[in-house]
């Protein structure tokens, strides 16, 4: 993975992270909320999986943000 794609997706993880915790969301109430497995999101936090569009509007809708703010 390009060194670019990756900071991207750090970022992008680090701010899921962030808002969860900001809205005292668990993982797992996160998860739940956006219709998807633990897992996934768990990968998504630590940047080890690149998402599609659909799962970063998910993850926004649940967060109450908008997808720019994620990135």
């Amino acid at each position: 993975m390009k060194e670019v794609d990756q900071k991207l997706l750090s970022k992008f993880g680090e701010n899921v992270r962030k808002k969860r915790l900001k809205r005292n969301m668990t993982q797992l109430d996160l998860a739940v909320k956006a219709e998807m497995d633990i897992r996934t999101l768990q990968r998504i936090e630590k940047a080890e999986l690149s998402i599609r569009l659909v799962t970063a509007v998910r993850l926004a809708k649940a967060l109450k943000v908008s997808v720019e703010e994620l990135l």
